[in-house]
């Protein structure tokens, strides 16, 4: 079985083709451009380095947050799009589960963080355990200088990774004796984590409804939020949304 695997939920673009058995080819940049000028690009290029036509295809996996609101919508649309005109099963993956796919060492805190702005990081925290990849604390956005220091209460080893740590943490802030910094090849989103826990989903028949999927947000954009402050009567006529 081999799947498209796609994310944009940060600055990083990264796709790839891959099934159980191996990673056929990953493009994976970080760059100025905007997702809408590379994702098309990146797939049609992946699957030519993989030597795997679209109609070859068994699947589509798509991260779909927490991260950017944009990047998220570009790369589910794109997603939503294929899996729809080739017929294909669709996947969605938690970005903070992907980055902590990254590392599978046991007996380490594998703390992933996504940068929410203003000092704010959606944050979940996981550990392996006998193979499998499970869920520690629930995601959450908390400020990032909290979660540090929070981390350094741990009596175990912990790991930082995520955009979060790349933009606001490497260089900036003096980790505690037991956390470290993910090294820089580990520490973004990769489209083959996405494609290997999107391998896991379809095996086990848990794929996603087309027209239903939609982004993981956590909370609401910066945009929302200064049209309510500019639009107080209309925001009153509108459900209101939790906030974390």
């Amino acid at each position: 079985m081999s799947i498209l695997a796609i994310d944009t939920s940060t600055q990083v673009s990264s796709v790839a083709v891959a099934s159980k058995e191996r990673l056929s080819a990953e493009l994976t940049m970080q760059a100025k451009l905007t997702h809408s000028e590379t994702l098309m690009p990146h797939i049609e290029q992946v699957l030519k380095m993989a030597s795997v036509e679209k109609d070859e295809l068994e699947g589509i996996a798509v991260s779909i947050g927490p991260g950017s609101f944009t990047g998220l919508r570009i790369g589910l649309a794109a997603a939503k799009a294929m899996a729809y005109a080739l017929d294909l099963p669709l996947v969605g993956v938690s970005t903070l589960k992907a980055l902590a796919y990254h590392y599978p060492v046991p007996g380490v805190r594998l703390v992933c963080l996504l940068d929410a702005q203003k000092g704010n990081a959606y944050v979940e925290t996981y550990r392996w355990e006998q193979g499998q990849l499970k869920v520690v604390d629930e995601v959450q956005v908390a400020k990032i200088a909290d979660v540090v220091s929070w981390c350094a209460r741990m009596e175990e080893s912990v790991v930082l990774l995520g955009d979060a740590v790349q933009k606001k943490i490497v260089g900036k802030m003096e980790l505690p004796q037991n956390v470290a910094a993910a090294p820089a090849h580990l520490m973004m989103p990769r489209a083959a984590c996405v494609a290997m826990l999107g391998l896991e989903e379809l095996a086990a028949g848990r794929t996603a409804n087309i027209m239903e999927l939609e982004p993981v947000y956590i909370r609401r954009s910066e945009a929302e939020v200064l049209w309510e402050k500019r639009h107080p009567e209309a925001a009153k006529n509108t459900l209101p949304t939790e906030e974390m």
